[in-house]
């Protein structure tokens, strides 16, 4: 284990060398969290993919400094994946698991990676990973899996997004109102309260390319698109939103009946669904359903697999990470799945 570009990087000690390693999985912690919080699934990644995988843990966004927004961490953790990769010149492949706003974190810092299919470098050896791949390259490399585990990617604001609110539209609006005094400028982004020069809410922008920063292209370009929820205890992020769907479109779950991951209740690939609407024009200035049905549009012209858990006990939103081994071990099946499934 050792540092490089401000985060812990982790591989099989054991195996004949980590520079046989050419596939980097970048891991995203949270709100207020730190590359701890992924300590575990790491080591497991490590120990059941010996020589194929580099696990590296971010850590230029941790603690405080995930209050300052989400294009800011963006911004930060690409350039400290831009480090990681530079440093390591037989990478050719990447992929990025993320929990919580680290997930849009990571939505954000892949628009600033992503490299169209016609982009040549003649200093760079990797060059030649877009020949093959029409769908464009995250900073040259081939891109793998992007991973989301209990992701708001439809914001906190709609109706029980924020469970522990109770579903109250009194308390919820308050909440909306009141939420950067919390959570700061990250606040703004998750309720959809900001407006920086007068420009719609960030998530909004995140479904499509903007300018320079290609957010659709590049999840576009990931092999895999996957989506961990819990379906009930986590009281920080709701179902829906964690798993990009409309109410209606929630499935029906009973309890797992796979031994070997126990806390899975259902399981789905969508195909993604061609819309020619223009976005922009379903919103209606401050209906939080119509931002969300926006968004649901948006992020759904892309194939998802959605994998449903069910970890009945206080604090399911850190159980599924396993942030802590030794309180949250519950959750291990969760990471086994994601490394079974896992393309190397």
């Amino acid at each position: 284990m050792g540092d490089v570009g401000g985060g812990t990087d982790v591989w099989n000690s054991s195996g004949p060398d980590a520079a046989s390693a050419d596939h980097l999985v970048v891991m995203v912690h949270g709100i207020l969290g730190s590359t701890a919080d992924w300590k575990f699934a790491a080591d497991q990644f490590v120990k059941m993919l010996p020589d194929k995988v580099i696990v590296h843990c971010s850590q230029r966004n941790m603690y405080k400094l995930t209050l300052d927004g989400v294009d800011v961490m963006g911004e930060r953790l690409a350039e400290e994946v831009t480090e990681v990769i530079n440093k390591r010149p037989n990478l050719r492949k990447i992929s990025f698991i993320a929990h919580s706003v680290g997930g849009l974190v990571a939505r954000y810092a892949i628009g600033r990676l992503y490299k169209s299919p016609k982009w040549k470098s003649l200093d760079n050896p990797r060059c030649t990973v877009c020949d093959d791949n029409q769908t464009g390259s995250i900073c040259g490399l081939l891109a793998m899996n992007f991973i989301t585990v209990a992701t708001p990617h439809l914001g906190s604001r709609g109706n029980k997004q924020v469970p522990f609110l109770f579903g109250v539209t009194a308390i919820e609006k308050l909440a909306s109102c009141v939420i950067h005094w919390i959570f700061r400028r990250t606040g703004k982004h998750l309720f959809l309260t900001d407006d920086d020069k007068g420009m719609p809410p960030l998530l909004q922008r995140m479904v499509d390319d903007c300018d320079d920063l290609h957010f659709m292209s590049a999840l576009q370009a990931f092999k895999r698109r996957v989506a961990y929820s819990n379906v009930d205890y986590d009281h920080i992020v709701g179902w829906r939103t964690s798993s990009i769907r409309r109410k209606s479109d929630l499935p029906e779950w009973e309890d797992s009946l796979n031994e070997r991951y126990p806390h899975i209740v259902y399981e789905e690939y969508s195909a993604g669904s061609r819309n020619d609407k223009c976005v922009t024009d379903l919103l209606t200035n401050g209906d939080s359903d119509m931002i969300e049905e926006m968004l649901v549009m948006g992020l759904t012209r892309l194939s998802w697999e959605r994998v449903d858990v069910s970890i009945q006990r206080f604090g399911a939103h850190s159980v599924i990470q396993v942030k802590d081994p030794f309180e949250h071990s519950e959750g291990a099946d969760v990471i086994q799945h994601m490394i079974d499934h896992f393309l190397t």
